[in-house]
């Protein structure tokens, strides 16, 4: 009887073996010892230079104020140069813009090697982007164990192939239209200046065409003034990363004055913050981004650093995954403000000054009043005086856009449109602070979910109608499925890999 037990529990642990083994993955079938103990999630290398980008990004706005489509372009090239240092040692990848450069064989296709090609090419281009935070970026090679100061473009060693990456795409991109140097004809050399001579039909004083933009003046927060202008209004003429052109995916016309669709749009702006609930208030400022902002890109860069950190992303996941999201924020920039300009469409703030003037509404009367009952033709978006509206055109919604192709992107990057993050905020902290209320919990079920919640955001705070912000939206998904086919190919899945 002992014997036959013992027959039996040897069955049994054969049974459970065979069980696991048929039901394990092929993948897992052989253990890799490097990739079994490689860094995972914020541990990973390329994640550390994601958050120093994030860093730089931060500053870079608190030194020249808000520019989104600016910052869109350093985070799209910094992730494709280190996207192309990555490529040289991967079986299959293609670099973007990194030429004459051979393929590492496989015994060359190490972590150390990666980590080292990737560093070079991170540090290079932030010096490159973010030139303010050089120190930051050198102290960030040395903690590595790097040497800063190798400018090695040998195409033989990690190093090389890193400098080589970072210089072949800031070569590359030099005349791409941004106008970084000022170097484009009538800049005066002056970086970022509009060299198209855009002049808005309106003046932030006379409304001449009420279809148009109209420029609004801000608090100068020392008790004067000023209207900003328009923020890069050249910027459709940036040759976009993946994209074939700014207008691929052009939206039809806005609803103009006169139409009954914009008659009930604005209507809908107007009832939404006259009844903003402490979670409304929350999603607003959460979505604006705040003090030490880093943008849209970069918002959507946390977030894809929020999927590393859950899923334990390897360097190799991080390194694909910021290029996806970060190219899908560079394009739906360029194709949002091919739209914003070729439209140049007004926005909520003077609109309902023209569809509520001389009526009783309730509304946001700003930090020291709150809400109140005033004329339409006082009516102004949920926001602190010092930025009360992005200056530029409307349609579309760039976080609408942005925040529909990078959802989408993370989506069809990890092959499900589950989330899951959350985050505890305090209503009113950014717009008023001496009417605080108790803090609240932004859930974000799935990356379409998210992507919504801050599209429609824009609508709740009064910077946009539904029209900016669902167009916006689908312009972006379609920027995204665009991108992600390009990026099936960069990765190795086309049979002319070189």
């Amino acid at each position: 009887m002992k014997l036959k037990l013992q027959h039996l529990c040897v069955l049994m642990v054969f049974l459970c073996l065979f069980s696991h083994c048929k039901n394990t993955p092929k993948k897992t079938e052989t253990v890799n010892i490097e990739v079994e103990n490689e860094p995972k999630g914020e541990n990973n290398v390329a994640y550390q230079w994601a958050y120093v980008a994030l860093e730089a990004t931060a500053n870079d706005t608190d030194m020249f104020k808000p520019r989104p489509t600016i910052t869109s372009r350093f985070l799209g090239l910094i992730f494709t140069s280190m996207f192309d240092a990555w490529s040289r040692y991967d079986d299959k990848a293609i670099p973007v813009y990194l030429k004459n450069v051979d393929r590492c064989p496989t015994n060359k296709q190490t972590l150390k090697n990666k980590e080292i090609a990737i560093s070079y090419a991170a540090y290079g281009a932030l010096k490159e982007y973010y030139f303010s935070d050089s120190l930051m970026f050198s102290n960030k090679m040395k903690a590595l164990g790097l040497d800063p100061n190798n400018t090695s473009l040998d195409p033989q060693t990690p190093e090389g192939i890193g400098n080589l990456a970072a210089k072949m795409v800031i070569e590359s991109r030099k005349n791409d239209g941004s106008n970084q140097y000022g170097a484009v004809e009538g800049s005066n050399g002056k970086p970022y200046f509009d060299y198209t001579g855009y002049r808005p039909v309106n003046d932030p004083d006379t409304n001449v065409d009420i279809n148009k933009w109209q420029p609004k003046y801000f608090s100068d927060g020392k008790g004067g003034r000023f209207a900003p202008g328009c923020l890069t209004p050249y910027w459709q003429k940036v040759k976009p990363l993946l994209l074939k052109s700014s207008d691929q995916f052009r939206p039809g016309p806005p609803p103009l004055v006169g139409s009954e669709q914009l008659e009930e749009e604005i209507a809908e702006v107007v009832e939404l913050q006259a009844n903003l609930t402490p979670e409304n208030k929350a999603l607003v400022e959460f979505m604006r981004d705040g003090p030490k902002s880093v943008q849209q890109a970069g918002h959507w860069l946390k977030f894809a650093q929020d999927v590393s950190r859950r899923d334990k992303n390897t360097l190799d996941d991080d390194v694909k995954m910021y290029f996806l999201v970060e190219s899908v924020a560079m394009d739906a920039f360029i194709a949002c403000w091919d739209s914003k300009m070729f439209y140049d469409f007004a926005r909520p703030y003077a609109l309902v000054h023209k569809y509520f003037e001389d009526k009783d509404i309730k509304a946001w009367g700003g930090p020291e009043v709150g809400m109140t009952t005033l004329k339409g033709q006082f009516w102004r978006p949920y926001s602190p005086d010092v930025f009360l509206c992005p200056p530029f055109p409307s349609y579309v919604s760039g976080h609408s856009t942005i925040s529909g192709g990078c959802a989408e992107a993370l989506k069809l990057f990890t092959g499900n449109d589950f989330f899951g993050e959350e985050v505890t905020l305090i209503p009113g902290a950014l717009t008023e602070p001496d009417n605080l209320e108790d803090p609240v919990v932004l859930k974000f079920p799935t990356f379409t979910e998210t992507g919504e919640m801050a599209g429609i955001s824009r609508v709740m705070g009064g910077y946009h109608i539904q029209a900016d912000n669902i167009e916006g939206l689908e312009l972006g998904r379609k920027v995204a499925r665009y991108n992600y086919k390009k990026y099936l190919n960069l990765i190795g899945n086309d049979a002319n890999a070189q």
